[in-house]
């Protein structure tokens, strides 16, 4: 049971992983702030930090589950 935890807990960080960086890299802007000098466009950063939350949450779950406990 415990490789599939490790396993699974791998697969969420990852699919979080994908989703960060489709969000940062990817896919279109979500906001454009025109100023006077520049115009920039911003990220979805909504799905970027859900993305990073994932990768976290998948670290925590496969590293406690595969760690030894007395």
């Amino acid at each position: 049971m415990k490789p599939i935890i490790v396993i699974f807990g791998i697969v969420v960080a990852a699919f979080g992983g994908v989703i960060a960086y489709r969000a940062l890299f990817l896919e279109p802007s979500a906001a454009v702030v025109i100023t006077n000098t520049e115009i920039r466009e911003l990220p979805n950063y909504t799905r970027v930090m859900g993305g990073i939350g994932l990768v976290i949450a998948g670290a925590a779950i496969a590293f406690f589950t595969a760690i030894r406990k007395k």
